[in-house]
C-alpha cells in the first residue's frame, strides 16, 4: 500500500523510538523524597527519559545517568506534554531541551 503522507510529515513508529524525554527543572519528588544525583549531588533540572522497556532514567546538567525505580511510564506519561518533535541523535535532544 503506498503512504498518502509525505516523509516529513510521517510519525516513527514506537520500534523506531528509543526512548522519550523531557526537562523537569524543579526538584523531583518521588514517593516523598527529592531525588539527588548520586553522581553529583544535583536535585533539579533534570532530563527525564522514559524507555522503550517502560523504564525511567534520569540525567542531570553535569551527565550522570541513573533509573528511577519510583517511577514508570505512566507516571512519564502523567507529567509529559504531546510529543512535538523526533530528534535523530541523543545529542540533538539535550541540545534541544537545553542540556
Amino acid at each position: 500500500m503506498r503512504d498518502l503522507l509525505p516523509p516529513q510529515l510521517r510519525v516513527p513508529s514506537r520500534q523506531e523510538v528509543a526512548g522519550l524525554m523531557m526537562r523537569w527543572e524543579q526538584p523531583l519528588v518521588v514517593d516523598g523524597e527529592i531525588r539527588t544525583c548520586p553522581g553529583c549531588g544535583a536535585y533539579r533540572d533534570w532530563i527525564v527519559f522514559c524507555m522503550r522497556d517502560d523504564s525511567i532514567w534520569l540525567r542531570c546538567r553535569a551527565g550522570h545517568e541513573t533509573k528511577e525505580p519510583g517511577l514508570d511510564a505512566a507516571s512519564y506519561n502523567r507529567n509529559s506534554g504531546p510529543v512535538n518533535r523526533f530528534h535523530r541523535t541523543l545529542e540533538e535532544g539535550l541540545r534541544h531541551l537545553g542540556h
